[in-house]
């Protein structure tokens, strides 16, 4: 393999995509848009409450006094629904109430009313709705009651390590960055075929091991540099910058591999466009597990940029290291080299 060859072959490419007006109009304003909406976003966390209520045997009075006091009431019909919806991002505090709470507080004996409260709810605020409903239940008997109020947390405890809006949304951002880089490059190469280039190309001592080896690092270096200009630009390779931008190599490596396989099937740049924005729907959906837990089903494992989200997301705002994540890194690595050959091979399959 000729080392010039190659070298010639990257310079060109790069030429070839920053004279495209579209592509590098969309490179540069992409970098710049996305840093703008990282720091419009807000640094801090709205901690808005909402209860969700199980209670099968309260009169309407007990849920009107809550009204009464701010709060939002939602009814589930189930104890299980309402831990579902507290998992899926509903609410932030669930209330369990027995069926015969009423009949047990007559009689003056003790009885539970269970709290539970999302990871992310501050913990100062825990028993002040401990407090709230002893008060309310006091008010309603006009006495004091024999009433015990039980704090649970579904899932992780976060308290204090609540995350802001415009650290979650780095990962899309991410993702999205890359997307860019695989449609540019399917439309290159698309170009190419279509005006015959790599056939002209092919005359000369290139080999196609040769064009591929330039394509590839073509490719994996240009997503590769812009994702990490975003992460530093944002700061976000302050924790663990290695994995981080360990994972982003090897998404870059994805996203080529998928550049690769779009140009293979394309006929003309529509084609390209058309199967480009096939893959943006479908491999940003993982995005959105990161800024609304709960949004969509352990299907989103099949799409191989949920490891490229979850590892990024883990590492910047949880400290995960390279054990944590170690299952993400691996599957990551099969996805880019299942795809990165399959283009290989589809495009080969073309040329010949």
């Amino acid at each position: 393999m000729n080392a010039n060859l190659v070298s010639a072959i990257v310079v060109k490419d790069l030429s070839l995509y920053f004279r495209n007006r579209f592509f590098a109009f969309i490179t540069v304003l992409g970098l710049v848009f996305y840093a703008i909406i990282y720091y419009i976003m807000p640094a801090t966390v709205d901690e808005t409450v909402t209860i969700g209520v199980y209670a099968p045997a309260i009169p309407p009075a007990f849920l009107g006094a809550l009204a009464e006091e701010g709060v939002v009431l939602q009814t589930a019909v189930t104890e299980d629904a309402l831990l579902q919806a507290m998992e899926d991002g509903e609410y932030n505090i669930g209330v369990v109430v027995s069926d015969d709470l009423l009949t047990r507080l007559a009689a003056q004996e003790q009885d539970d009313i269970i709290l539970y409260f999302t990871p992310d709810f501050p913990q100062e605020l825990h028993e002040a709705y401990a407090v709230l409903f002893q008060e309310l239940a006091y008010n309603m008997a006009g006495r004091p009651l024999t009433l015990n109020v039980r704090q649970e947390i579904l899932g992780t405890d976060m308290a204090g390590q609540q995350i802001a809006l415009r650290d979650q949304l780095i990962p899309m951002l991410v993702v999205a960055i890359l997307l860019i880089e695989t449609m540019g490059l399917a439309a290159l190469i698309s170009s190419e075929i279509e005006g015959q280039t790599i056939q002209a190309l092919l005359v000369t001592p290139l080999t196609i091991p040769g064009l591929f080896t330039g394509k590839g690092i073509m490719g994996i270096g240009l997503a590769f540099t812009q994702v990490t200009v975003l992460m530093l630009v944002t700061r976000s390779l302050d924790q663990g910058p290695l994995l981080l931008l360990f994972t982003l190599l090897l998404g870059a490596m994805l996203v080529t591999g998928l550049g690769f396989l779009i140009a293979s099937v394309a006929r003309d740049l529509m084609g390209v466009m058309s199967w480009s924005m096939l893959a943006i729907i479908t491999l940003t959906l993982p995005a959105f597990t990161a800024i609304v837990p709960g949004l969509v089903s352990d299907w989103v494992k099949l799409i191989p940029s949920y490891y490229i989200v979850d590892t990024l997301y883990r590492v910047m705002n949880f400290g995960a290291g390279w054990a944590d994540v170690a299952a993400n890194l691996l599957a990551l690595f099969a996805f880019a080299l299942f795809f990165f050959a399959l283009g290989i091979l589809a495009l080969w399959r073309k040329f010949r």
